[in-house]
């Protein structure tokens, strides 16, 4: 839609800047172009912490093509205040940035934790082909290991061999 066309829209219909304030809302209104009549909650709350003369003022100083990103930030900062009236939008970053700080710390701690396990992987796996070869050399057979499958208490649920165990259940180092 060009800007004539909304010109002429919001020409029978008040910004939601002009029907707060209870004035005539005409072709020349600074707001309407940012406030549109079904918007009146980013208004009031714009309104209440900055008041109408110094949004318009603080509009009327930035150059045209900022403008909109500039009645974002107003909107934002307004919100921001509206929630915590000490620090704003200030108090918002501050706490993203102690999340952050506590994400790269966890982060941290999670590539800690991999390194270990990654190094108790490599020495189960020493320990497994440690006692491959010892297993292919020695001649121990009694009534607890037969023939390489570790029985408890005789039953053989329990029953593995602890060597091919990782390759007959598909994993993968």
């Amino acid at each position: 839609m060009s800007s004539e066309a909304l010109t002429r829209t919001r020409a029978h219909q008040p910004c939601a800047a002009c029907r707060m304030l209870r004035r005539r809302c005409d072709s020349n209104c600074m707001l309407a172009p940012y406030f549109p009549g079904d918007e009146a909650e980013k208004f009031f709350g714009v309104h209440k912490v900055f008041g109408a003369s110094n949004v318009i003022r603080m509009i009327q100083m930035v150059e045209e093509s900022k403008k909109e990103d500039a009645v974002k930030a107003i909107i934002y900062e307004a919100t921001s205040r509206l929630r915590d009236p000490v620090y704003g939008s200030a108090g918002t970053i501050f706490h993203l940035q102690k999340m952050v700080e506590e994400l790269k710390v966890q982060v941290e701690s999670m590539r800690a934790q991999v390194v270990q396990l990654h190094e108790q992987k490599n020495q189960l796996l020493g320990i497994l082909m440690n006692a491959r070869r010892l297993d292919s050399t020695s001649s121990i057979h009694d009534r607890k290991f037969d023939g390489g499958n570790l029985m408890l208490d005789d039953d053989p649920i329990l029953a593995y061999d602890p060597i091919t165990f990782f390759t007959e259940n598909d994993w993968t180092f």
